[in-house]
């Protein structure tokens, strides 16, 4: 399993961020089976799951506060790392 994803520790805040298929977004079962799904890689840590358009714009989902915080910084900011587990 490879995946694209990020921790992030913002004003005393540590959250993950995984890049997931947007269609996840949209459902509420498939969001949490999801979000369980990654909390063995980011035990603890709030998870923050982020789709993206065709054009590339990102839609993030999970906490409000981390959500806005996303928002108001550029993808490319983002520390992203590829993870793979086996």
């Amino acid at each position: 399993m490879q995946f694209d994803g990020a921790i992030i520790k913002e004003q005393g805040v540590t959250f993950a961020i995984v890049v997931v298929k947007s269609y996840i977004l949209n459902n509420s079962s498939e969001r949490e089976t999801t979000r369980k799904s990654f909390s063995r890689f980011f035990p603890g840590i709030p998870i923050i799951l982020m789709g993206q358009d065709s054009r590339g714009v990102p839609t993030y989902h999970g906490k409000p506060d981390i959500v806005r915080f996303l928002l108001s910084i550029h993808p490319s900011q983002i520390p992203w790392k590829r993870y793979s587990h086996t």
